[in-house]
């Protein structure tokens, strides 16, 4: 009897539990040893940080234990940091010393935050980058605004939120319906407070249609929120925010979704890496590498000869369901298939009630968009866990949380 394959999966994102799940159900029994190693032992929902970080959404709403997620018996999770790969012995190097060895790798591995080296943002700007990252915002939301009743300093209370693309939308927006239930458990005139959006480009959600651009900056500026366009960030410390207008905006609070790129931890395995994400060809496999796939955020898929797919979620669970077919196909010699992405739509919430998008091709807006949203993360949930999941956690996410008293865990 030939002995078992062993497959190795980095990185418990979308991207990787979807080939897990999808590995789970098709390969034959004692054909593979599946191994899917993550930092922790949750999956946090992406596409619902923004929530985290404004305190409208619990740890159950936005966290899912992975072992929930994948079928145990078929696929082995393991907790870890992933140090190094050796891909001539064709092991996974942890922290802890421990070496996991594979016939077939998987990276996706997500992505990193890019500052572009502007003074100060690494250091000092908060990141919507992870459940922990955004936890962090909105701990710290809530102790400036119990500092501000001593001392009355208006830094504290002006929240400044950098790029106005999809995920910085979706945190204003979020940050718009929490800013006044905080102000109302701390006694704090909603007056007192600022919500500042600075974007480089000349409108928010650049790449969107103009309709979606024209609906979204009057649909912000009816709560108050500050936009400036046309403007960069040229320095940030812990209490002020320079601009290159020659405005210093005093603030304790910079969330930066500025930008992204692939993880470095890529970058240091000498990988073929191209703007900081790895290169693959038609098959997902890392170029030059015939057992080693990439897919998701740290993967740089090019769609045209000179376009990349993006970086989001849509993408990385379509190359998951076909990652993973071609996986048994490479261990079984059989011939593996190109993968073809099929764009099915985007939209951008703007709070719970409110929201722009096109999907399939339809441009909509307001609340009809915002159920799409509501929709679109149900059918993730979907292909995440099946229908057990969505009804478990689609019923918590469909409401909004509006206590921002910490009742998270």
């Amino acid at each position: 009897m030939l002995k078992a394959k062993k497959i190795v999966i980095l990185g418990g994102g979308y991207g990787g539990l979807v080939t897990s799940r999808k590995l789970g159900k098709l390969l034959r029994e004692g054909e593979a040893e599946v191994t899917l190693i993550n930092k922790h032992d949750y999956h946090y929902i992406a596409t619902q940080l923004h929530k985290t970080g404004a305190g409208t959404a619990t740890d159950d709403k936005i966290t899912i234990h992975i072992p929930n997620l994948i079928q145990t018996d078929k696929i082995r999770f393991k907790k870890g940091v992933i140090d190094s790969v050796d891909f001539n012995s064709q092991q996974v190097h942890l922290e802890n010393g421990e070496k996991v060895s594979y016939d077939y790798l998987l990276l996706s591995l997500g992505f990193e935050v890019d500052t572009f080296g502007i003074p100060g943002v690494k250091e000092n700007a908060f990141k919507i980058r992870s459940f922990r990252s955004t936890k962090a915002i909105y701990y710290h939301l809530l102790h400036q605004f119990e500092a501000y009743k001593e001392d009355r300093d208006p830094s504290r209370l002006t929240f400044v939120v950098a790029g106005a693309g999809f995920t910085g939308i979706e945190m204003i927006g979020e940050l718009a319906e929490a800013i006044p239930g905080m102000c109302k458990i701390y006694n704090i005139p909603v007056s007192e407070t600022r919500i500042i959006n600075v974007e480089a480009s000349g409108s928010v959600l650049p790449g969107f249609d103009q309709k979606a651009i024209d609906y979204t900056s009057n649909y912000v500026k009816k709560y108050g929120i500050e936009l400036m366009t046309s403007t960069k960030i040229l320095e940030c410390t812990d209490t002020a925010i320079k601009l290159d207008n020659g405005t210093t905006l005093p603030s304790r609070t910079l969330i930066w979704s500025g930008g992204v790129r692939g993880n470095t931890l890529l970058e240091k395995l000498g990988l073929p890496i191209e703007k900081s994400r790895v290169k693959v060809d038609r098959h997902l496999r890392v170029q030059g590498m015939k057992n080693v796939f990439c897919i998701g955020d740290a993967a740089r898929f090019m769609k045209n000869e000179t376009e990349a797919l993006p970086p989001t979620a849509q993408v990385a669970i379509q190359q998951a369901e076909l990652c993973a077919p071609n996986i048994i196909a490479a261990l079984r010699g059989e011939s593996l298939r190109e993968f073809q992405y099929s764009h099915k739509g985007t939209v951008a919430s703007i709070g719970n009630t409110a929201a722009v998008g096109n999907v399939f091709g339809f441009k909509i807006n307001g609340l009809f968009a915002a159920f799409m949203k509501q929709v679109i993360e149900a059918r993730y949930l979907f292909v995440l866990g099946g229908p057990t999941l969505v009804i478990r956690q689609f019923s918590k996410l469909a409401k909004p949380y509006l206590k921002t008293a910490p009742q998270n865990k």
